[in-house]
């Protein structure tokens, strides 16, 4: 069954979201990430930790999966993806690296840096749909 993904305005109440995705760009390129126990690509994002803001967490996961010492991000939309029943809820976010420092040795073997998607995706059903309308916002804002 195919995922059914909304694109909803930011809510002035975070709680409720349950991760953030942050589409990135570092030198012009698009940055993504493999996990070590993959062999596709991703977004960088991840879990909001019990307590922690999305704004927080957002910035943690992009040091953590990319590496990144100094950047500017930006909350973008709020979204939702029901799969089967089931609905979750996270943050997009809009992120420009400026300094790129080592991988911390968590979750992530690998980042590349493309001018588009990757074709191996971890999450093919879902993510080509939050990096378009992320593309499509930051062009209407002029980021």
């Amino acid at each position: 069954m195919n995922p059914i993904i909304k694109i909803n305005p930011l809510s002035a109440d975070p709680n409720g979201l349950k991760y953030v995705i942050i589409i990135t760009k570092f030198r012009g390129k698009w940055v993504f990430v493999r996990n070590r126990q993959r062999v596709t690509w991703e977004i960088p994002g991840g879990h909001i930790d019990p307590g922690e803001a999305p704004d927080f967490a957002a910035s943690r996961e992009l040091m953590e999966e990319t590496g990144a010492e100094k950047f500017s991000i930006r909350a973008i939309s709020d979204y939702s993806v029901e799969i089967e029943g089931t609905i979750t809820t996270g943050r997009l976010y809009f992120a420009e690296i400026t300094k790129m420092g080592n991988l911390p040795e968590y979750e992530i073997a690998e980042v590349i840096l493309l001018d588009q998607l990757p074709e191996k995706l971890t999450y093919p059903l879902i993510q080509p749909i939050l990096f378009e309308s992320v593309k499509r916002s930051i062009k209407i804002l002029k980021l």
